[in-house]
């Protein structure tokens, strides 16, 4: 939670904090801004076009990588790969250290960090190195097909992206290993259970385990982290994988969709301990689904139906509302009832 200056200037005139500590407690957090300006992404058109740029390199060496590009070969591919992750990493080390900019700097790290599947996939064409489960034909794949050969790929990529935090703390960083590791979690399906690649249901299971260990994860590395939000992306990927795995199953009873319906009203009491807005996004979703399969089955082949589902749709934005109006106080409760532990994740950044 964050407090402003009226909020300084309300308690002082309320009694609470004398002008003196006041005044103190401004110079003392005007003091710390700058600092923690600097390594806080914002959404201006600045930072807009630095993450779009990174993102466009990313892509154009991994997701847009076309035949003719990959046949050049796996050394000219990793040699390739290699070169723009040495003049990436050099060119952030630079702005990180140099020239204080961090956000353009932790991005050309992160830059080389994705050159990792190019690279290793270069080094695998290279030698043979594929896999029972087959050779992908170009790399763009690796972003589009789930196999057991891109598990070298992922693991790389995972390795990189923890080495570059070992040295620059930047965010951004994660989220490369974060795909990756929802990557794995659905690649390493056939490598520990030796079912037939494309298993459905065998996925899925696996799916729900790995976002659950990615969501534990995700709360040790919020309740360590003390500037910037690291913890972020392990939170969106593991909720994602976690809540779209138990969201798959088909022909459930109804026991079993009730259950669902109260673990996303369960997201919704996590997202305001923990100040997460994910567990709210993907909660509401989930309680829409149900209400909308409810609602399917009491009025099917209805005139009705539509209006349901708007009735449902009004009844979820009247929710939004009444949450804006009293998440203050809803916040205030949960941190007066929460062990001190808990505290340190709900006052984290979110």
């Amino acid at each position: 939670m964050r407090y402003s200056a009226e909020d300084l200037q309300a308690a002082a005139q309320a009694g609470v904090i004398t002008p003196a500590q006041e005044a103190a407690l401004r110079a003392f957090l005007d003091a710390r801004r700058p600092a923690a300006a600097s390594d806080a992404p914002r959404f201006d058109i600045v930072h807009l076009l630095w993450y779009a740029g990174a993102l466009i390199v990313i892509s154009a060496m991994g997701l847009f990588s076309t035949m003719a590009f990959a046949g050049l070969g796996g050394a000219a591919l990793t040699t390739t790969a290699l070169i723009y992750a040495v003049a990436f990493w050099w060119t952030g080390r630079y702005l990180w250290h140099v020239k204080n900019l961090r956000t353009p700097g932790g991005l050309c790290i992160a830059v080389a960090v994705g050159m990792m599947p190019l690279a290793v996939y270069g080094v695998q064409e290279a030698f043979g190195l594929w896999s029972e489960f087959g050779k992908p034909d170009t790399v763009r794949s690796f972003y589009i097909w789930v196999k057991g050969s891109f598990i070298f790929m992922e693991l790389a990529t995972i390795v990189a992206a923890l080495v570059a935090l070992a040295f620059y703390r930047f965010p951004f960083i994660v989220f490369l290993m974060a795909v990756a590791l929802w990557f794995l979690s659905m690649d390493l399906v056939p490598w520990i259970t030796g079912t037939p690649h494309g298993d459905f249901e065998t996925g899925r299971k696996v799916s729900i385990g790995f976002g659950a260990v990615m969501v534990i994860g995700a709360v040790i590395v919020h309740l360590r982290q003390r500037s910037g939000d690291f913890a972020f992306w392990l939170y969106l990927f593991g909720v994602m994988t976690f809540w779209g795995g138990i969201t798959a199953t088909s022909n459930g009873t109804n026991l079993d969709k009730a259950l669902y319906c109260a673990m996303n009203v369960v997201f919704l009491g996590i997202a305001v301990v923990l100040g997460r807005r994910v567990f709210a996004v993907f909660g509401a979703l989930g309680i829409a689904i149900y209400l909308g399969d409810l609602a399917e089955k009491l009025f099917r082949d209805s005139l009705l139906f539509p209006f349901a589902l708007s009735l449902i749709g009004i009844a979820i934005i009247a929710l939004g509302l009444f949450l804006h109006r009293r998440l203050p106080a809803i916040e205030a409760w949960c941190d007066a009832r929460l062990p001190k532990g808990m505290q340190r994740l709900r006052v984290a950044p979110a």
